[in-house]
């Protein structure tokens, strides 16, 4: 496959490039076989809960100071990105932070919104930070999916990882005290941003992010078959910050692209501040527990995400091989599609001597 650019790409970058696309993920393209994530959960929650798609070959696009350098695959086509709607949530709290809905991070989340999930003993001391940081400990169902699916979880690129059976119950620890990447979690911190929103969160993305930097309207953010809320009359459906148990986000690389540019120019697009440059300062703030993570962000501060690849870098990371990463040595953004894991911090390693050879 070839790479598209505003010029042909070096020797080096191609090769790299090429690089991607020889290690694809080993995940079938028709959703059927080895796909997705929810196979790994006990049952009866190793099963899927909303759509999912077919998806596109290895794809991906490069930015450098706001210039595509290339592209390649399928870079217009809108494919299941999982986790990395994690840090378009986090991107909607930003949101509402600049807006006044969410002025303190650091409040309980049951001072603003009571009866949604947080008024028992335990959860009622959860505040926004530690939802965002993925330390909340919030125990209970979230659209009949109870936390405990995800307990004893590992993910790929988590330095240390846990000792246990996944979907066991793990004695909870008070909330702040204990990191754990668990998506049920996180679909009750969007159920909490759409009750603080009172409005469908696709629509605030598209309204606060997504058109103002001229992405396509080829994007969609679906939830559950069953995740329905009724909302003062109206029924609207809650979004889960994922694609574990189907639903999610599909969008295009070059899509993501902007999105990471936004992140890369601090919440400013053509002069316009989409989202404070204080928050998106606050989402790479290292998490105590976690120095690997910030809000909904993985971070390389201590260079255990991607070996390869400078400290200042941080990453939107969803399962599949879906990364976006930010370079603000560089002032470069990476999308890369459907990539093995195991090879993403080699492929980073050749991009960023590619472009160094370039500049």
């Amino acid at each position: 496959m070839s790479s598209r650019t505003e010029g042909a790409p070096s020797e080096k970058l191609q090769n790299a490039i090429d690089f991607a696309i020889a290690h694809e993920v080993g995940w079938s393209r028709d959703t059927s076989g080895t796909w997705g994530v929810h196979a790994a959960d006990p049952p009866p929650w190793n099963r899927l809960l909303g759509p999912v798609s077919p998806r596109g070959p290895v794809s991906g696009a490069i930015r450098q100071r706001g210039r595509l350098l290339a592209s390649w695959g399928e870079p217009e086509r809108a494919d299941l990105t999982f986790s990395v709607a994690k840090t378009y949530l986090a991107l909607l709290a930003g949101v509402a932070h600049d807006r006044g809905l969410l002025p303190d991070v650091n409040e309980p989340v049951v001072a603003r919104l009571p009866g949604i999930g947080f008024d028992s003993v335990h959860n009622r001391g959860i505040t926004w930070a530690q939802l965002l940081q993925q330390t909340s400990e919030w125990e209970g169902e979230c659209f009949g999916l109870p936390d405990q699916v995800d307990r004893y979880r590992t993910v790929h690129f988590q330095p240390n990882p846990v000792s246990g059976k996944k979907g066991d119950a793990r004695p909870l620890r008070s909330p702040g005290s204990y990191w754990e990447y668990n998506d049920v979690r996180i679909n009750q911190l969007s159920l909490a941003l759409l009750h603080l929103y009172q409005r469908p969160l696709p629509q605030v993305f598209a309204e606060t992010i997504m058109r103002p930097l001229g992405a396509s309207e080829d994007w969609r953010w679906v939830g559950y078959d069953h995740a329905w809320i009724d909302l003062n009359g109206v029924r609207v459906q809650s979004v889960p910050g994922g694609s574990h148990w189907g639903g999610g986000v599909t969008i295009s690389s070059m899509d993501q692209a902007r999105i990471g540019q936004l992140l890369l120019d601090e919440g400013q697009h053509e002069g316009r501040q989409l989202i404070s440059s204080a928050w998106i300062q606050m989402m790479r703030r290292p998490c105590a527990l976690a120095p690997f993570y910030g809000f909904l962000i993985w971070l390389n501060g201590e260079r255990s995400v991607f070996p390869s690849v400078n400290a200042s870098s941080y990453f939107a990371i969803g399962a599949g091989g879906s990364i976006t990463w930010v370079d603000p040595e560089r002032q470069m953004v990476v999308v890369v599609r459907w990539i093995n894991a195991d090879h993403a911090d080699a492929f980073f390693r050749a991009v960023g001597e590619a472009v160094d050879a370039s500049a």
